[in-house]
């Protein structure tokens, strides 16, 4: 059908003409955005210059290693930069090639400004050697250049056959920081690329997909801007993880957005002659389930505020922005744009006022078909395939070593696994001890004498403390060295007076995941609670609420337990991060909701209208089917796109959250949801008014004597 043949029936009953105020609203709405992005521009672009990625960024905010890491920075010459200097022949180090690294060694020493030169330490099979660097003296704005400029000044004077690496934990930073670098660009890029194809697919015209496109981006950068803003006046903590994570969130969360209220103003585009009208209707109704949704998501984001994990805290307030910016486009922008642009807009298939409804049985007729012949079936079907796959969070691995969190491993790592094979009894990365100075030698006799220390010494003073480094005898990240940083803090904490703290790499990761534990058992209650009673206010019933909860955190665990069956074997993955279950549960329940939402809303509206609950089931989940599929794509596939990133916390994360948004749009909302629907009926409304005025009234009990013999006899049965 052409656009003018659609626009028929307007031309043979002229609508009386628009107030002014009304016509001029979505010139008005659009124009305002226009001044935003504007001015949201330059900030925006300003966001990647404040995003942090130290090692203090990720720590608990309370962790002894985090004390010692802002202590560091208190000492003179700042926190210590500690270097490996590795060299490695495979079949043995000749004289040659160990006097060629011991001038190296001095050069460099003489080129850092270090009293001496570290001494060499070769290995019992002769084939590497390895000097440890301890750089200070370096300011903030130098020393993302250290590394690079050491490793410029080793690669010249080395023997053909020899490899010289450099490692250490500022090797592995400075790795780190490289690839966290090179994320935004590409990470945008293809985010947008995604929307784009899935857009017109679902659309199938070739100018409505660029709408909600356009929209996102505004609220995307809009987004950008406010972070930046935040960032500046309150100090927030934006890392590379809680900004990419943003970026992936505005496109998905609005796309889904766009889709939801595009659906309905298509539906009211067939019952009103003018846009606007219809648009009014489409807002009035489906704005009340994406104002519940985004403030579903919002809440949910924000009770990360109670973590103790700097970036997992840091995280809340920027999804949360980014959600809030999405939700303002959507709402405003989006609108507007498609009254202005009119029906032509879905050009080839343009709603025609009083046309048909589409009719045809669609998937999610049969869905309903067959939930309504076989619901008890259905339902335990689908719970037990949630609980086979939520077993496989038993296979999870281990936590993940800070130098495992690369797909491709960097020069830093390879060093640090050349040692670890050449020297499986002594650790290339030193704890750090900090204690008060006047009881650094009780501290310092007391460090030597704990089991599994192999040496120790004090590396400089300055302010009131003293720093020792202390080389454990076990490998990094080992439980044995995880034991002997437990035992270490116990010894050293019974000096009097000293203060002591313990931190450096491996006590930081161990802090890492004992806080993210601790973050999970306050931060999962805090979640539940906040969305139950979002939930609660918007559907006026407990059960209908306990029902969608218990669907997401379903299959928020069926998605964990899937990425314990696949990390190792498949991925390769050596470990698990330990902050991927707090930030998965909350965007895989946060999200989640959101298709329960989307559906249970439209079955409130059904049951309002007149429908009883199990036809307002099957209805709603064929209104709503198809636009929450198209959604729950978008959104898997926005949070996919972390997936071909090279860290694995975000390939972890990604692929979590996207396997949770595909197990709730068609399996938990579409069979386990409306199943449970059908089998409580009226009951899911409980205790709302709609719950009450469903049921019938009791018929009034006559007197015993005054009721028929039958009936008698049936109540004494």
């Amino acid at each position: 059908m052409s656009a003018g043949a659609a626009a028929g029936p307007e031309h043979s009953h002229p609508p009386r003409p628009l107030p002014v105020r009304r016509r001029a609203l979505p010139w008005a709405l659009a124009g305002l955005w226009l001044v935003v992005l504007v001015l949201a521009l330059p900030f925006a672009g300003r966001l990647h210059g404040v995003t942090r990625d130290d090692a203090v960024d990720y720590l608990p905010a309370g962790a002894d290693s985090t004390r010692v890491a802002e202590l560091q920075q208190e000492l003179p010459g700042g926190e210590a930069l500690e270097v490996v200097l590795v060299h490695h022949r495979e079949e043995g180090l000749t004289a040659a090639d160990r006097e060629a690294a011991r001038q190296q060694a001095e050069d460099l020493a003489r080129e850092l400004g270090l009293a001496g030169t570290p001494q060499g330490m070769l290995s019992e099979d002769r084939t590497t050697e390895m000097h440890l660097f301890t750089v200070l003296g370096v300011t903030e704005d130098e020393r993302q250049a250290v590394v690079p400029d050491i490793r410029d000044r080793v690669r010249e004077g080395v023997p053909e056959g020899v490899s010289v690496r450099v490692g250490g934990s500022e090797a592995l930073l400075a790795d780190m920081e490289d690839v966290y670098d090179g994320v935004d660009g590409p990470l945008m890029m293809v985010t947008v690329g995604v929307v784009t194809v899935l857009l017109i697919l679902i659309y199938r015209s070739p100018m409505l997909w660029l709408v909600p496109l356009v929209c996102v981006g505004t609220a995307a950068v809009t987004a950008m801007a406010v972070v930046y803003g935040l960032v500046q006046g309150f100090g927030l903590t934006v890392t590379t993880l809680s900004s990419s994570i943003m970026t992936v969130l505005v496109f998905g969360a609005g796309t889904d957005y766009a889709l939801l209220l595009v659906a309905r103003y298509r539906e009211e585009l067939r019952r009103h002659p003018r846009p606007s009208d219809a648009m009014t209707a489409a807002v009035r109704g489906a704005g009340p389930a994406i104002l519940a949704s985004s403030g579903t998501v919002a809440a949910g984001l924000l009770c990360l505020l109670a973590a103790d994990l700097n970036s997992t805290r840091g995280l809340g307030p920027v999804g949360a922005v980014g959600v809030l910016s999405a939700l303002a486009a959507m709402l405003t922008l989006l609108p507007a744009l498609l009254v202005l642009l009119g029906r032509r807009v879905f050009w080839p298939r343009v709603p025609a006022h009083g046309g048909p409804e589409p009719s045809g049985r669609n998937l999610f007729d049969r869905m309903g078909s067959s939930i309504s012949r076989r619901p008890v079936t259905i339902l335990g079907a689908g719970a037990a395939v949630l609980g086979a796959l939520a077993l496989g969070t038993l296979s999870l691995p281990d936590q993940l070593r800070q130098q495992d969190n690369f797909t491709s491993p960097p020069e830093s790592v390879t060093a640090v696994e050349t040692v670890g094979r050449a020297f499986p009894e002594h650790s290339s990365s030193p704890l750090t001890v900090l204690t008060r100075t006047g009881q650094a030698g009780a501290v310092l006799e007391q460090a030597r004498n704990t089991d599994g220390v192999a040496e120790a010494g004090i590396t400089r003073d300055g302010a009131g403390w003293t720093e020792i480094a202390v080389y454990p005898a076990a490998a990094p990240e080992t439980a044995a060295e995880a034991d002997l940083i437990e035992n270490l803090r116990a010894e050293l904490r019974a000096v009097p007076g000293a203060e002591a703290l313990v931190g450096g790499v491996s006590a930081q990761q161990l802090d890492l995941g004992a806080t993210s534990a601790d973050d999970l058992r306050t931060v999962i209650p805090l979640v539940l609670g906040t969305v139950l009673a979002i939930l609660i206010l918007l559907l006026r019933s407990v059960v209908a609420p306990l029902v969608l909860l218990a669907g997401v955190v379903a299959s928020w665990g069926a998605a964990l337990g899937l990425g314990g069956l696949v990390f190792g074997p498949l991925f390769g993955f050596q470990g698990t991060d330990p902050v991927l279950p707090i930030i998965s549960f909350v965007f895989g329940v946060a999200l989640g909701v959101d298709y329960g939402i989307f559906l249970m809303h439209r079955m409130r509206e059904e049951v309002l209208a007149g429908a009883d609950t199990r036809t307002a089931a099957l209805t709603a989940l064929r209104r709503t089917g198809g636009v929450i599929a198209s959604a729950g794509l978008v959104l898997a596939a926005t949070f996919t796109v972390l997936t071909t990133l090279p860290l694995v916390v975000m390939i972890q994360v990604g692929f979590v959250v996207a396997v949770g948004v595909l197990l709730d749009t068609f399996l938990v909302r579409s069979y386990i949801v409306t199943s449970t629907a059908w089998l409580l009926g009226d009951r899911i409304w409980w205790p709302g008014a709609l719950d009450r005025r469903s049921r019938p009234a009791p018929s009034p009990r006559l007197p015993a004597a005054s009721r028929p013999a039958a009936e008698r006899a049936a109540d004494d049965r």
